[in-house]
């Protein structure tokens, strides 16, 4: 396999290439209107741009040709079908998002945009062969049924990382921790012999990683800019490609790895099980108020929550992000010791009911209001 140091020659090529474009992109952002104004659903308080993803694009696309250049990474360009097919797909992704930065597009015209997306890595060869389900076997998925679960996957982990996307810097942290934690484990399968060397999963991570890395000193709050849906859905794509190509694969057993193939799932869903319950009593409660659930905005969503808790906008992003260093930890570990996949699931769920358990939904009763006279006031005045 690559060595470590080409690893990180990648890595930095993107960091860097997608950090100095932001200024950029930052200023023109007006003239592509990219730039969202504050509103009951954001928390930003001032105009931002939101093109952040064209950076992010850029940066991809840079860090592949130091791929392609590199020698370490000769076995994995090998398959220049299967590279240019993640990157086409990539571009596809991120321009379906950025439109819809741009002006809002219908949601059929959206998912069509990730489905031909999915339908390209597919087709170039990225696809998921073999789907590993813990504590049970292994399936060998038909040419229909890889290319279902392969579109699947690329669809769900765009729109997963999409959702999270709700408070400054916070989707860039959890993916960069995300794709930092499966590089890892891509390197330990590759040492041990179980993934092939020209396998290209740990390059996607690499590149996932730097460019997250480029982007959260611009994004961190208060942001000076947002990676938009151009930026999340690229996120989610190429976390997708990591996880097919060393997950959906190989049939060799080596511990942890059915969690692994699920991990980067598991980590969003862990956190996205509060906002995603709280988007379930939004709907009700605007219902129950005679209001449009899904046209009426509100400040009763995760982030408003976590503040009302208390939590600053900073804090509210660590907590979440430690979450997820302790889910990637959890996930990580059987792989470099050999033994725990029984506790993987345990400490899972302990994890998510402790967080539910902090973070969860309140219904509050609030008492009616009673008026007060003017008298009333000035006596307790």
């Amino acid at each position: 396999m690559p060595s470590l140091w080409a690893y990180l020659l990648v890595g930095a090529t993107a960091a860097v290439v997608t950090s100095c474009l932001i200024p950029l992109v930052i200023h023109l952002s007006p003239s592509l209107r990219a730039v969202v104004e504050p509103d009951a659903r954001r928390v930003h308080t001032r105009p931002t741009p939101t093109a952040g993803g064209l950076a992010m694009i850029i940066g991809v696309i840079a860090a592949m040709i130091v791929a392609f250049l590199h020698p370490g990474f000769d076995d994995v360009i090998a398959a220049r079908t299967e590279m240019l097919g993640v990157v086409a797909a990539a571009v596809v992704m991120w321009s379906v998002g950025f439109v819809d930065d741009i002006r809002e597009i219908s949601p059929p015209a959206k998912m069509a945009g990730m489905v031909l997306s999915g339908s390209i890595m597919s087709l170039t060869g990225v696809s998921i062969l073999v789907f590993r389900v813990p504590f049970f076997d292994v399936l060998l998925l038909s040419t229909d049924w890889s290319f279902f679960v392969t579109v699947l996957w690329v669809v769900l982990m765009a729109n997963i990382v999409n959702f999270i996307d709700g408070l400054d810097g916070l989707a860039a942290g959890i993916v960069a921790i995300a794709s930092g934690t499966f590089l890892l484990y891509a390197l330990r399968l590759g040492n041990e012999g179980v993934l092939d060397p020209a396998n290209p999963g740990g390059l996607w991570a690499v590149i996932t990683f730097g460019v997250c890395l480029g982007f959260l000193p611009h994004n961190v709050h208060p942001a000076r800019i947002f990676m938009g849906d151009g930026g999340a859905l690229l996120l989610g794509l190429l976390m997708a490609a990591s996880t097919m190509s060393v997950g959906g694969r190989t049939t060799a057993e080596f511990s942890g790895q059915a969690f692994f193939f699920f991990a980067p799932i598991f980590i969003p869903l862990v956190i996205l099980g509060v906002p995603l319950l709280d988007t379930a009593w939004a709907v009700l409660r605007r219902t129950i108020r005679g209001k449009s659930p899904f046209s009426t905005a509100d400040k009763e969503h995760l982030h408003h929550r976590l503040m009302n808790l208390g939590h600053g906008h900073r804090r509210a992003v660590i907590i979440l992000w430690t979450w997820t260093v302790l889910l990637s930890a959890l996930v990580l570990y059987p792989t470099y010791t050999g033994e725990g996949d029984a506790v993987v699931p345990i400490g899972i769920a302990a994890l998510a009911l402790v967080l539910y358990s902090v973070l969860r939904p309140r219904l509050r009763v609030r008492p009616p209001e009673v008026p007060v006279s003017r008298h009333e006031l000035d006596e307790l005045e």
